[in-house]
């Protein structure tokens, strides 16, 4: 029993420094967002703004059985408020009619254009343009190589020194790519720039701009708006003070191309390919003595569709937390390296215990709950009483970055989705990230047959 006592204590006095480190990095993180988007805010209002011609953008969106919303993305980057880009849309060897759906829409003629491969991929089988929309509209029909390597054919296609990633079922509000490239302006050195994701299932578009929020009638749908929120609008900005960000959303990210085909591209074979392009190019700046700079702006939107139904965010959830280990285990060397300063000693560090190995920290945290109250070595009382003052302050953590965004962007909301949105913020905190928490831990469970299988999400 005292070797049971003795072993309890210090698993209780690890687990009071992992949540107080964690409480304070978060409060940090919120704190400095809401003063950074308040200043920002401020400088918008005054006009206090770089003026600059717009630079040209290749648009890269790769698609893999994306009928249903190819056709609206697609129209919706034809109305950008944008001078000058072009759209390169990969079909990766999709099943489906998201070829022909785009072939009729916008009258693409078949060509016999050959494509420089700067960076590995699978093979073109055909490509398709038109030029009668605006902007260029190039789709190119490929053997299916994955995401990663969508993505490297659509630089190999691609004209402009600047790239936008995007998935198939994001739009873009309609200044994003003007405000995406400032960073660009204000810094040469700037090699990556990622913008805000928020869940589209809950914004209301007036001319091209995010206008209203109103939270749907989905739970889990709204858990996650909550959640993107608190993600986007807290650490991001955080590490975005010293460099020291480690992934750059999929859904939208800006890239220097001349750059990125240095690094080597995406790497077809992860399933966190976004992460493990930005740790990439991290590793390849640092070693070669390169200045350069990834910045996160906020002002940049996006909106991108949640899952609706659990077994799509079950897999979604599962393709992420493998793709963070396949990318951490990649740029392993990362980890106490003076060479990477901060990235080494914080930002991996958090990656890893508060990413990575937080599901089985906190799995095992519950064992060692549930072993103590079989041996009657807790006290049941407080210890409810601890969690539910925790989850509360993470709640209301999640409710100034909530309401930091709803001011920022100058959405409208109404206060019953603001009463709603506070008892979200406190269930997100208390109760659905540990329903997160077993998904993850899950991940792992048949990796070696399914670590390079990307599934499908019903698209609505």
């Amino acid at each position: 029993m005292i070797i049971l006592r003795n072993f309890l204590y210090i698993v209780s006095v690890f687990y009071v420094i992992y949540l107080v480190v964690y409480a304070v990095y978060s409060f940090t993180a919120v704190a400095l967002g809401a003063y950074k988007m308040y200043v920002g805010d401020r400088m918008l209002r005054l006009r206090n703004r770089f003026l600059h011609d717009d630079m040209p953008i290749s648009i890269i969106v790769p698609a893999y059985n994306e009928s249903v919303t190819i056709v609206s993305s697609v129209k919706s980057l034809l109305s950008l408020d944008y001078q000058q880009f072009e759209i390169i849309v990969v079909d990766d060897g999709s099943k489906d009619d998201t070829a022909e759906q785009l072939i009729v829409e916008f009258g693409l003629k078949q060509i016999n254009r050959p494509i420089n491969r700067m960076l590995l991929c699978q093979k073109e089988r055909t490509v398709y343009e038109s030029t009668d929309h605006g902007a260029k509209i190039t789709l190119i029909c490929k053997e299916n190589g994955g995401k990663g390597d969508a993505l490297n054919m659509g630089i190999n296609a691609c004209r402009f020194p600047y790239f936008i990633c995007m998935d198939a079922d994001s739009k873009l509000q309609k200044d994003s790519l003007k405000e995406i490239v400032q960073p660009v302006f204000e810094d040469d050195s700037i090699v990556a720039v990622g913008g805000m994701v928020i869940i589209s299932q809950c914004v209301r578009m007036k001319s091209g701009r995010a206008t209203d929020y109103s939270l749907p009638r989905s739970i889990m749908v709204c858990l996650q708006a909550v959640e993107y929120v608190r993600s986007f609008m807290a650490s991001r900005i955080l590490m975005d003070e010293f460099n020291g960000n480690l992934i750059i959303s999929g859904a939208f990210g800006l890239f220097k191309k001349s750059t990125v085909v240095a690094a080597g591209g995406y790497n077809p074979d992860n399933l966190g390919e976004d992460m493990e392009l930005v740790m990439k190019l991290h590793g390849f700046c640092r070693n070669n003595n390169i200045k350069y700079r990834m910045r996160y702006q906020p002002r940049a939107l996006c909106m991108t569709q949640a899952p609706t139904r659990f077994s799509d965010l079950r897999g979604q959830r599962r393709r992420w937390h493998l793709g963070l280990f396949q990318s951490m285990h990649t740029h392993r060397r990362f980890m106490f390296n003076r060479r990477f300063g901060l990235i080494s000693f914080f930002s991996y560090l958090y990656y890893l215990a508060y990413e990575l190995l937080a599901p089985f920290i906190e799995i095992f945290g519950v064992f060692t709950i549930l072993l103590a109250m079989h041996f009657g070595l807790l006290h049941t009382g407080y210890m409810i009483m601890f969690f539910a003052l925790y989850a509360v302050f993470g709640g209301v953590l999640s409710l100034a970055a909530f309401s930091q965004h709803i001011y920022t962007q100058r959405l409208r909301i109404s206060a019953w989705d603001m009463l709603k949105a506070l008892l979200l913020c406190i269930l997100e905190f208390g109760f659905f990230r540990y329903v997160l928490v077993v998904v993850r831990s899950m991940a792992f469970m048949r990796y070696g047959k399914k670590r390079a299988v990307w599934g499908e999400i019903k698209r609505v």
